[in-house]
């Protein structure tokens, strides 16, 4: 659980940062919204981590 729970964090950040330093203005369907960007990263970052 704790491990799940790392993941979204981790995810989180890493779709907010990904937002913040290579996002576009356009019409990129994740990278356009940070909270997009952020969700996104934090779906991954769950896999990830219940992967492992």
């Amino acid at each position: 659980m704790m491990k799940i729970a790392l993941g979204i964090v981790i995810g989180g950040l890493a779709g907010y940062l990904y937002y913040y330093f290579i996002g576009c203005d356009g019409t990129c369907p994740i990278s356009s919204n940070p909270w997009r960007s952020i969700l996104y990263g934090s779906v991954v970052g769950t896999l990830l981590g219940s992967t492992f």
